[in-house]
């Protein structure tokens, strides 16, 4: 009686690719949408609805009121909401959103910081190296390679961005401001927020696709996270004391809420679509608010796009579609 070889089947492995379902591809394809306009606008409203004297936490802790009000009314509406915290626990909590929470808590501060210090289509064009950040940390936490074609396009986009900061700097509409507080309270917090953002959203695509945490509870949990870390360390800094001698409200009008909320807004965009598509092509999404960002800037400060910007649109639109049509195929090995 001959034996056969016993044949043992190895473990699945973990599906990382960021849009499995084709039936997601009209949601990525809203969600994207939706945040290029909220990227593009965020800079032109924040200049003109947040004066100088609002302190910068208070519009960073209220931001993240609105997300956890908003992230609970979704839950509530999909009919979620009992059955996401019948199943929460403290330590998956802590897992899943506790760093990238603590991460995009500094992020949003250095961000509203370098707001009021940058004009909006140079914040619009630093805060695209998200994009390459996003890209080396996905790979270094969750291994997920680029095809030939989407290295190509990322190539493209660098190209672009390059064109974008060429058209920038031959063109001093910066006003004059000093150019130490355009370097240190600008530039240099927009890029460590960039660097922060990749590796936050490398960790909450990981969340998500590993530990498979809903994007409307790592919302809520990374919300509320993000401002006990952002309300201890106000305890000592210059915006706590701010806040106890003028109040949380100070320089405040009505109008302040609308870059606050449509920043909440935009938030929650970003969980859904890290989801759907994961963080790279979130990425694209900040490169083509650039454009977005010039067109507002035209349409309302009458600053008409730079020659470099034009040449630019077509460039990111090319990579856009190249990134999108050739996705990394994992190669079947033959038995």
């Amino acid at each position: 009686m001959a034996i056969g070889k016993l044949q043992t089947k190895k473990p699945a492995p973990i599906n990382l690719n960021p849009n499995p379902n084709p039936n997601a591809t009209s949601k990525v394809w809203l969600f994207s949408l939706l945040l290029t306009m909220q990227y593009g606008a965020q800079p032109l409203i924040s200049k003109r609805f947040t004066s100088r004297e609002v302190i910068v936490t208070s519009s960073v802790l209220a931001c993240e009121l609105v997300k956890v009000i908003c992230a609970l009314f979704l839950l509530a509406k999909d009919g979620s909401l009992r059955k996401v915290f019948k199943q929460w626990t403290l330590v998956g909590s802590l897992t899943a959103s506790g760093l990238p929470a603590a991460i995009y808590a500094l992020q949003n501060s250095l961000l509203q910081i370098s707001y009021k210090n940058l004009d909006s289509l140079t914040f619009s064009m630093l805060n695209q190296t998200k994009l390459f950040f996003t890209a080396f940390f996905t790979y270094i936490i969750l291994r997920q390679k680029q095809s030939i074609q989407q290295i190509g396009a990322l190539f493209i986009l660098i190209i672009a961005a390059v064109l974008l900061s060429v058209g920038e700097g031959s063109s001093k509409a910066s006003s004059a401001k000093n150019p130490d507080e355009i370097l240190f309270y600008g530039i240099v917090p927009v890029l460590v927020a960039s660097v922060l953002s990749g590796l936050a959203s490398a960790l909450c695509q990981w969340a998500s696709q590993v530990k498979k945490h809903t994007s409307y509870l790592m919302t809520v949990e990374m919300s509320i996270i993000g401002s006990l870390c952002l309300l201890a360390s106000a305890y000592k800094s210059p915006d706590g004391l701010a806040i106890r001698e003028l109040g949380f409200f100070h320089g405040w009008t009505p109008w302040t809420w609308i870059p606050v909320i449509l920043n909440a807004v935009g938030g929650i965009l970003v969980g859904l679509l890290t989801t759907y598509a994961g963080g790279v092509r979130k990425g694209f999404v900040i490169v083509s608010a650039l454009l977005v960002t010039a067109l507002l800037q035209f349409v309302f400060d009458g600053i008409p796009p730079s020659p470099f910007c034009l040449v630019a649109l077509p460039l990111v639109a090319t990579s856009i579609s190249i990134y999108q049509k050739y996705p990394y195929r994992v190669k079947k090995k033959e038995s």
